[in-house]
């Protein structure tokens, strides 16, 4: 029997969508009494499919939920789900407004401890104070735990195989060669591996006979396509599927191939090796993809380094950027360790 309802708020962005629904698929497994209304955008609906007693309810920011009338309405909207809690995992101006209506009103609301602080000193250039903080998944489940539930993350990668798509079943026809998702696009440009040298790891990949396969944002797709061209083994994704339909590609790759961004965080969801590339930014911050290992994280050692928690910000190595700095065998070099292993 369900005996209590928490309404979960985190509207963006992808990767941390991403990764508060791993902590919820553990949240629920653990609690199963407990009914969740996660309240995000409609796009990321998929990444919350088959948890239990999970429903989800979208907000949109553009249209309905506009400005604090809107989100008055998005208020009233939930207040119809009788809830007993209100996890806020963003802390922003919206979830703030949503928090404050429910506080009003008596339902208990705990918020998400970012960590500004700490993070602050570990990205400043001066007195850097460079060591591993709370992982985001950690802080997420420190929501429901002062909420006064019980949460243990394992910490681990769950392979939860999907059936390939019908229109991507030919990609998937050869069942010897192993395959490598690559999402080589990053929402901010400092996070993205130089697209040259990404050119040459992934014509190195398809040398090895690697099938590759490229996912992206629609204006990306022009790049993809090119090396989809000329690149043996090597198939476009973008814009051929949906969330749901990559979400279920991505269950049956062999590993992934991600910059610090959302590509990882899907790939973690459906428990698949992550090979990540980081430049301004830093596993140490707690964004590193649930389960992962940092053993996997291509990376060069730098005192400049981390400079940015979110990658909105330029690298400070010098001439040449920290991204620049990384040889392409040594990301290819990761990547047969691991799929060799």
């Amino acid at each position: 029997m369900l005996t209590e309802k928490i309404i979960v708020l985190r509207f963006s962005a992808m990767g941390d969508v991403a990764m508060v629904a791993s902590v919820l698929k553990e949240f629920s497994e653990q609690n199963p009494s407990v009914e969740i209304i996660m309240v995000s955008r409609e796009a990321f609906k998929p990444f919350f499919d088959g948890i239990d007693n999970l429903t989800f309810h979208a907000i949109q920011p553009k249209i309905i939920h506009k400005g604090i009338d809107g989100l008055y309405k998005l208020y009233q909207e939930l207040r119809k789900f009788k809830p007993t809690a209100i996890a806020d995992l963003h802390d922003n101006l919206r979830s703030r407004a949503i928090s404050t209506f429910f506080r009003l009103s008596g339902i208990k609301i705990k918020r998400i401890d970012k960590g500004r602080a700490e993070k602050k000193a570990l990205t400043r250039s001066v007195n850097k104070i460079f060591k591993p903080l709370r992982q985001t998944v950690e802080r997420y489940a420190d929501v429901f735990r002062e909420l006064g539930f019980q949460i243990n993350l394992s910490h681990k990668l769950i392979p939860k195989v999907q059936q390939v798509p019908s229109k991507a079943k030919g990609l998937f026809s050869d069942s010897v060669k192993k395959k490598i998702g690559i999402t080589p696009f990053a929402q901010h440009i400092y996070k993205i591996y130089p697209l040259n040298k990404m050119e040459v790891v992934i014509a190195e990949l398809s040398k090895l006979g690697y099938e590759l396969f490229i996912f992206g944002g629609g204006k990306e797709q022009e790049i993809a396509e090119k090396w989809s061209q000329f690149i043996p083994n090597t198939h476009n994704l973008i814009g051929n599927f949906n969330l749901k339909e990559e979400l279920a590609i991505i269950s049956n790759l062999d590993l992934m191939l991600s910059m610090d961004s959302s590509g990882m965080h899907m790939a973690s969801l459906v428990g698949v090796p992550v090979v990540s590339v980081w430049g301004p930014t830093h596993p140490f911050a707690g964004f590193l993809g649930y389960g992962q290992s940092e053993a996997n994280c291509v990376q060069i050692d730098h005192p400049s380094r981390p400079n940015s928690i979110y990658g909105n910000k330029p690298c400070l190595c010098g001439v040449e950027t920290c991204m620049d700095l990384i040889e392409p065998q040594s990301i290819v070099n990761k990547i047969k360790e691991n799929l060799n292993a």
